[in-house]
């Protein structure tokens, strides 16, 4: 083989990279673990997901029907969170919530994932007027607070927790797409790149196999630090009243029930309150662990 050719190879990251990546991941795990202020932020957020997706595992009980006499009790080893107003356990419709609560940031991230990476990758690829077009369009998204946006949006399309998580997911597209296009500009004027272009390549094909394998994983840290914001952004348009009708719990509602009991009965706003600040914080510890192992 002529040095012509074994050049771009040797250019190519995703080419010398394939041989160590399963010990790489393996010593980034092993990273993980010797870090005991991730321990913690990793159990509270698989705890979470523990809830969404097997409730009724964590909590049996039926979070909708409630003991009138046991009404406005405070925590104890029978109710974790206490009772509300109607002697419902708050502590299980804490957890039944969690289902409705973290579909909907799921499904926000998602769309923003998707949708921003389209238009960076675009914007990055192509350049020229796409790039200008699609740049400013971020930039009036950026130009809007999120929440405001969030909720111009959730108004507009309607109460339920789907609109909700569409509205806060269109929120943070741009955020996804400065990141997708600083990457593929970054990789697209790399010299691998180029001498894929030089030897005929098409721009399919190394956009497929060049620019994407090289761009993704800011993205994708980007994508776990943002889970915690849209856990937040979600809980706060259902503290609002748009997300699901009650007595459907949702982490955001169930802050909302308690504020006229402040005065006699602080945990019913209290305690799912922390709860979902520990998870909040928990996400953003992890999604800046992941990107931090990315710069490296």
């Amino acid at each position: 083989m002529s040095d012509t050719l074994i050049e771009p190879l040797l250019l190519d990251p995703s080419v010398e990279a394939k041989e160590p990546v399963v010990s790489r991941r393996r010593s980034t795990a092993i990273g993980w673990i010797r870090k005991p202020g991730l321990v913690i932020p990793v159990l509270i957020v698989l705890l979470a997901i523990g809830f969404a997706v097997a409730p009724g595992f964590f909590a049996s009980g039926d979070p909708l029907s409630g003991v009138p006499a046991d009404k406005l009790q405070g925590p104890s080893l029978a109710h974790w969170f206490g009772t509300d107003n109607l002697g419902r356990d708050l502590y299980t419709r804490f957890v039944h919530g969690a289902a409705l609560s973290l579909t909907a940031t799921l499904v926000a991230v998602g769309i923003a994932l998707v949708a921003g990476s389209l238009i960076g990758l675009l914007a990055g690829f192509v350049g020229g007027v796409v790039d200008a077009v699609l740049m400013r369009i971020v930039d009036v998204l950026l130009s809007i607070p999120a929440l405001l946006l969030s909720l111009a949006l959730v108004t507009a399309l309607g109460f339920g927790t789907i609109n909700v998580a569409i509205a806060v997911g269109v929120s943070m597209v741009a955020n996804f797409a400065r990141v997708m296009r600083a990457e593929v500009m970054r990789v697209r004027g790399a010299q691998y790149v180029e001498a894929a272009f030089s030897s005929g390549a098409q721009w399919l094909g190394v956009l497929r196999r060049h620019v994407l394998p090289n761009s993704y994983a800011p993205v994708v840290a980007l994508s776990a630090v943002e889970f915690g914001q849209a856990v937040l952004a979600v809980s706060a348009l259902s503290f609002l009243g748009f997300g699901a009708v009650p007595p459907t719990p949702e982490w955001g509602s169930l802050v909302s029930e308690g504020r006229n009991f402040l005065a006699n009965a602080w945990w019913m706003t209290t305690l799912p309150g922390l709860a979902i600040v520990a998870v909040v914080i928990s996400a953003h510890r992890i999604g800046h662990e992941i990107e931090r192992n990315n710069r490296r």
